[in-house]
């Protein structure tokens, strides 16, 4: 039930507060819809992950009018987030797990760079797809940066804001 509000809650403020930035939407796109993606728990299969990421994405896309837009690089990081999990958890980790990302399952470190690497990357190829075509690449360079930094602040402020409960399971018994 709680994914399902996330679900609504950041269409709702993607489509209805961050798309409608005047000034900054044509150079910077602030985007922190794909937290959602983020968010969700360790226990989902990478097949599971990219199908809601496909299902998210088509919905932004559908509020934004353009198809693929998003749901290209929702997927992207749902493909990609199992595997920098594997990599930044400790393998002790196995024994004692968590139910979702955050800055308590995981540690400060290894969250921030999570969320960082991903963050990147979904705003390399978001700008990308957006332009399909390389043309100044300094321009796409700090295009790339910029919406990344604006999104990693409004991430952290979420972070900050919306405190979530740590569910802690183990595997035994």
């Amino acid at each position: 039930m709680k994914n399902i509000l996330r679900f609504i809650f950041f269409i709702l403020i993607q489509v209805f507060v961050l798309d409608k930035v005047p000034l900054l939407h044509q150079y910077l796109k602030p985007t922190i819809a794909f937290l959602f993606i983020l968010w969700l728990p360790f226990s989902l299969s990478r097949v599971a992950l990219m199908a809601i990421a496909f299902i998210f994405g088509l919905v932004l896309d559908y509020f934004s009018g353009v198809p693929g837009l998003h749901s290209a690089p929702m997927v992207l990081i749902a493909y990609l987030r199992p595997f920098l999990l594997n990599l930044l958890l400790p393998q002790q980790k196995a024994e004692i797990t968590y139910s979702d990302p955050s800055t308590k399952s995981v540690g400060i470190g290894p969250y921030a760079v999570y969320i960082i690497v991903l963050t990147v990357v979904y705003h390399i190829y978001l700008t990308f797809i957006e332009w399909m075509q390389f043309g100044n690449f300094m321009f796409f360079i700090g295009k790339v940066l910029g919406s990344a930094l604006l999104s990693l602040v409004l991430i952290f402020i979420t972070e900050l804001l919306f405190f979530r409960k740590v569910k802690f399971k183990t595997n035994a018994g």
